[in-house]
């Protein structure tokens, strides 16, 4: 593959255009040699790499440790998610953009954990929203959620995240709400782009409890990269944390209880994901992300980048011209998946009531949901009939 490195100076006059453009940079075609061979639909598949880390707190009948096994799986899979499965050395990668419709499923399984299971779906083109549902029906453990991502840039790439996510656990009833990081990519110039997460997040527990999470990084004197500090602590008593986390969240972390005894400590670089099960090319629908990007993904392997800019034109402008055609006929785009029937979310509004967090359904276009009912009752192969996303009898008369 062609590396951003060999392309300086070519993503330095990138840079210089897009440096004079404000507001909202989620659709600007990027150059070839800095996207991903993978599309943000996708991206939901890293929470998932550690199955039996996404079910753990099915398993604890301690609803201060459960509260700690949701930590634990969320910053264990920080790493995978912003380096896109990709090892440090290569770098990030800008994820190619989803288009409306495309679908991502797969699957993880192990004779402990049962199989995990993953729907991802972009339901939105304007704004570019995506959806997620994540579950484990033996473990009994669920999560759904969506994200509105606006891009700005500013010498740095900013990755703002408008949205959330929602683990229930059946066995025990009870709901976390999970925040989604934004995201700064550092190190541009340089040919080795990387993430840096800053800022306070919380997720909070209905049983109480609430994790308060400060990501920071290198700064000009003082600082590590990717540096992640934590406390779990019982909801009003912040000044009594029961738990406590410190480390890398791309290296190591350290978990320690409250009398600073070392739980454990994780080590990234030797957590190795579940493998992940995604039905072979010829068996997936068009709408599917793999099959839809094939020819990109293709030519980005082979280094191609002529190809890859043809191949990924032919897809944009087939979608473009489905639009035009949506608008004239005054049709209205359904999702397979996901519906967006209200604006409004109890159990968010009820767990974000202590951390003062806000839905803005506005920007998303709603509040998505899995649609349980349609899962259920099939939907076959060819998802849309004969519509394809490449343009072939967009519609049928």
């Amino acid at each position: 593959m062609t590396s951003i490195s060999q392309n300086r100076s070519t993503l330095k006059e990138f840079l210089a255009s897009i440096a004079t453009i404000r507001g909202d940079l989620s659709n600007i075609t990027a150059p070839p040699f800095v996207l991903a061979t993978q599309s943000t639909v996708e991206i939901p598949a890293y929470w998932a790499e550690h199955p039996s880390l996404f079910s753990a707190p099915a398993l604890e009948a301690d609803s201060s440790k459960r509260s700690l096994a949701v930590l634990r799986w969320y910053l264990t899979s920080l790493k995978a998610q912003q380096y896109g499965g990709r090892s440090e050395k290569e770098g990030v990668k800008k994820p190619l953009n989803a288009f409306l419709g495309e679908v991502f499923l797969a699957s993880w399984c192990s004779p402990e954990n049962g199989k995990t299971q993953l729907v991802s779906e972009q339901v939105s083109h304007h704004p570019p929203v995506t959806a997620c549902y994540l579950w484990n029906d033996e473990a009994g453990v669920r999560a759904e959620g969506y994200t509105l991502q606006e891009i700005s840039f500013n010498g740095s790439v900013n990755v703002k995240q408008i949205g959330h996510a929602i683990l229930h656990v059946d066995k025990w009833d009870e709901d976390y709400l999970v925040p989604l990081p934004n995201v700064k990519v550092k190190g541009i110039l340089s040919g080795t782009p990387y993430p840096e997460l800053s800022g306070n997040y919380h997720i909070v527990s209905s049983s109480g409890f609430i994790s308060e999470i400060n990501f920071s990084g290198k700064g000009f004197l003082s600082g590590k990269k990717n540096s992640v500090d934590a406390m779990l602590y019982k909801d009003g008593d912040t000044k009594n944390p029961l738990y406590t986390v410190s480390g890398q969240w791309n290296d190591k972390m350290t978990f320690f209880e409250a009398d600073g005894k070392e739980i454990e400590m994780i080590d990234m670089d030797t957590l190795k994901p579940t493998p992940m099960n995604v039905d072979a090319l010829d068996q997936q629908d068009p709408w599917e992300s793999r099959k839809a990007w094939a020819g990109v993904i293709d030519a980005l392997n082979q280094g191609d980048m002529q190809r890859t800019v043809k191949e990924k034109s032919k897809l944009e402008e087939a979608q473009r011209e489905l639009r035009k055609i949506e608008e004239s006929k005054g049709r209205t785009w359904g999702a397979l998946f996901f519906q967006n029937t209200a604006t409004t979310d109890p159990v968010f509004e009820k767990l974000a009531k202590p951390i003062g967090e806000q839905l803005n359904s506005d920007k998303t276009v709603g509040v998505w949901k899995f649609n349980h009912e349609k899962w259920k009752n099939g939907i076959q192969r060819p998802f849309r009939g004969t519509m394809q996303p490449e343009g072939v009898e967009l519609y049928n008369e």
